[in-house]
């Protein structure tokens, strides 16, 4: 699942995402990922998320899928550096991170990195 609240980053997201042969749920805020989440019927084994949203960051967001997806892995992702975040207190140091923009490739070695964990 991608939560992004900038389209045109999900779109290039979710077409990455699919070129690797990936099932992909987009969502363009946390109250739609919500609602995803609690009605879609399959597994969704990984959420990114964008840590910085209008109306809920991903912090938050992901606490909540996690409650009632428990087991969903998490990847955080920003166009800011991961020190800043981290100092910011949005979410800890050592949490799965890829900064915006990133490559296809990036992404999939972050992708499989994170589903191994």
């Amino acid at each position: 699942m991608i939560v992004e609240d900038e389209p045109a980053i999900v779109e290039i997201t979710k077409s990455i995402l699919e070129e690797l042969n990936y099932t992909v749920i987009t969502a363009d805020s946390p109250a739609e990922a919500i609602i995803s989440s609690s009605s879609y019927e399959g597994e969704i084994d990984l959420l990114i998320t964008d840590i910085i949203m209008p109306e809920m960051n991903g912090r938050d967001l992901a606490a909540e899928i996690s409650a009632g997806r428990p087991g969903i892995k998490v990847l955080f992702m920003s166009g800011y550096t991961a020190d800043v975040i981290a100092r910011q207190g949005i979410v800890k140091k050592g949490f799965s991170f890829i900064q915006k923009p990133f490559s296809m490739k990036d992404i999939a070695v972050k992708i499989s990195s994170v589903l191994e964990k």
